[in-house]
């Protein structure tokens, strides 16, 4: 099942229509993929059909106890066999999200007292800030265009050589979309005896992830991922690697379903995962990860890839014609190639924050905007000197956002069409002409709105409120 027909045929509320700010309806159109994904409805079916036999897993000796634990055990060989891991030499372990997973990591290895992690300017906060706390951490540079400085990696890895303990890099980034040479760094890595972290949070749901046998030179040592972003939003995440170091030293969290006995004295850890697993787990979720690992496999990655690249080439050459819009990173349809479906942009004279609400108000488009919890490279891309870069913290750290600087990020999945990526570029006109209907204000957090409207959520989803008070919504400008 590879087409793209038949892909947004398997997407949960791809035929939702959403009100705009003049009372008309349109069908919703997501290009924030790169945060998060909509569900599939393999991963929903799949729920559906295990919800009526969800129990307690291990150790209970009831029906639906048993048809659990095997559920959830299987989940963990189905995500082993997704990111290509040896499931004799590795352990797949699960939490919430791709960011539990790395800081758990940081907690469980070893990093001698002179350590250093090396990381790049591309990351996402979530594999940079948890090496912070754990080593000296080595920032590789950006070329000017974004990609990875694989000439100033080489230099650091000789500057640092035995010192080097690991490689913490992206697979893909969420920001530019520019894809790693991650088997060329990792071979680089190990040959100073270093191991390498790779973060296909952004990588899997766009290309095949192998981690390759443990005595391949370019083999990944650890991969992390998120469920929310392979289309099952059910809160999990994993954390893939050897069984062997995390049998070194005992668990960061501890109890529940974490130890084989216990006694006044001393204790027994258990096996892996079920170490690293403290308390209930998310069986649910795990459900729906492999279910929606199956579905991607069965769709074929490569076919997931042909299609997303014939879509980049379409809107890249077709937003190149918006009056006014530049795009950052790749911009050249023949690299397509080179990078997932991320296309960040800014829109001359428009903020970026503005932009991205009268998208969302006026064309029915989810975009994102700001600085994709990324701050150096957003920084790096737009070329911001230090005095412009120390002005800005200085506002940030008075609490005033409106100056914060940053991208509108469209982000594609593998059932966007190029009629989306029509939709997205004719809108961007209007607002490049100024044809938009609201007057818009902007709110102390640095987010735009219309000034008199209110949306009415009621109408399409509520909680029952007589159990709790209404309160206003938050917004959150830092996005994914």
């Amino acid at each position: 099942m590879t087409t793209t027909t038949s892909l947004r045929d398997r997407i949960v509320g791809i035929d939702r229509t959403i009100p705009l700010l003049d009372g008309t309806t349109v069908p919703y159109l997501n290009l924030d993929n790169a945060a998060s994904t909509p569900a599939l409805r393999d991963v929903l079916d799949a729920i559906e059909r295990f919800l009526p036999y969800y129990s307690s897993v291990h150790r209970g000796t009831g029906f639906k106890s048993r048809l659990s634990t095997d559920a959830y055990d299987h989940a963990h060989r189905i995500v082993a066999a997704f990111v290509g891991a040896d499931p004799d030499a590795n352990t797949v372990i699960f939490g919430k999200n791709t960011t539990e997973a790395v800081n758990k990591l940081s907690y469980r290895l070893t990093i001698p007292p002179d350590g250093v992690v090396i990381t790049s300017v591309l990351e996402h906060h979530s594999n940079d800030l948890p090496w912070r706390r754990a080593a000296t951490v080595v920032h590789v540079a950006a070329t000017p265009e974004g990609r990875l400085d694989e000439a100033d990696f080489d230099r650091q890895l000789a500057t640092y050589g035995k010192r080097v303990a690991l490689v913490a890099v992206s697979g893909a980034s969420n920001v530019s979309g520019f894809v790693q040479p991650m088997h060329r760094l990792a071979r680089k890595a190990h040959a100073v005896g270093a191991r390498i972290l790779v973060d296909v949070a952004q990588l899997a749901p766009h290309r095949a992830v192998d981690m390759r046998p443990q005595d391949d030179p370019e083999h990944l040592d650890f991969v992390v991922l998120s469920a929310h972003k392979m289309y099952a939003p059910f809160g999990t995440g994993a954390l893939v690697g050897p069984r062997a170091l995390f049998l070194e030293t005992a668990p960061e969290y501890q109890g529940g379903g974490t130890v084989d006995a216990v006694t006044l004295d001393e204790v027994l850890w258990a096996d892996t995962p079920d170490r690293e697993e403290a308390g209930s787990p998310n069986v649910i979720g795990a459900v729906a990860l492999a279910a929606a690992a199956n579905a991607l496999m069965d769709f074929g990655m490569e076919a997931v890839a042909d299609h997303e690249h014939e879509l980049l080439v379409h809107a890249l050459e077709r937003l190149a014609r918006v009056p006014g819009l530049r795009i950052y990173g790749e911009t050249d349809p023949r690299r397509a190639r080179e990078k997932v479906g991320v296309i960040p942009f800014n829109l001359e004279q428009v903020p970026h924050a503005l932009a991205a609400s009268v998208l969302g108000y006026e064309g029915g488009i989810g975009v994102r905007h700001g600085c994709f919890c990324a701050h150096p490279y957003v920084v790096h891309l737009l070329g911001l000197n230090a005095r412009q870069t120390a002005t800005w913290r200085a506002q940030m750290a008075r609490g005033d956002k409106s100056d914060m600087p940053g991208l509108v990020r469209a982000s594609f999945g593998c059932y966007n069409t190029t009629d989306d990526a029509d939709r997205l570029a004719e809108m961007l006109e209007r607002l490049a002409r100024g044809d938009y209907r609201g007057r818009y204000r902007q709110l102390p957090s640095g987010e735009y709105v219309p000034e008199g409207h209110e949306d009415d959520f009621t109408a399409h989803f509520a909680l029952a409120t007589h159990h709790a008070p209404e309160g206003p919504h938050t917004h959150r400008p830092c996005g994914i």
